[in-house]
């Protein structure tokens, strides 16, 4: 499937979930979104090479700015994703799978230096924070924040 480039003005409509994949890797598709809107200046509120965008970037052993070149280079999201996989640290599609498993399983809950926050996050959210992953939470809050226009 061939994608073509979408430019989304962030500040009217999220990013894509953190849960959608590109070439199997959770984030990117995200991170994908967040930096072609910094790119043309439509970011609003979100912010790429963020610290989520960093897990992706350390898994693959890239930089943020490796990544900007890469998108800036593409003609698709697919062409983004193939770069992803021969790029920086090599990364089986095992590998791959069991980490965008654990992205999406995984909550700040564990971090006790962001449990506050996170916890007053999903409190004003009406989610568990208990039970919430971070991923739960950051499609909660693009859900409040564009009601209709996620994904």
């Amino acid at each position: 499937m061939y994608t073509p480039i979408t430019v989304r003005d962030l500040s009217k409509r999220a990013p894509h979930s953190p849960r959608d994949r590109n070439a199997g890797f959770a984030i990117a598709s995200r991170a994908i979104d967040k930096c072609r809107a910094s790119l043309a200046g439509t970011l609003g509120e979100y912010h790429f090479d963020c610290p989520l965008d960093n897990m992706l970037f350390s898994f693959k052993g890239i930089t943020g700015e490796q990544f900007k070149t890469a998108v800036q280079n593409s003609k698709s999201d697919e062409d983004v994703g193939t770069w992803l996989l021969v790029s920086g640290t090599p990364k089986t599609p095992v590998e791959v799978t069991a980490w965008s498993e654990q992205m999406e399983a995984d909550s700040m809950m564990k971090n006790p230096e962001k449990r506050a926050y996170f916890v007053e996050a999903c409190t004003k959210l009406g989610l568990n924070p208990e039970t919430s992953s971070t991923f739960d939470w950051l499609e909660a809050d693009d859900r409040a924040s564009f009601p209709g226009k996620t994904a």
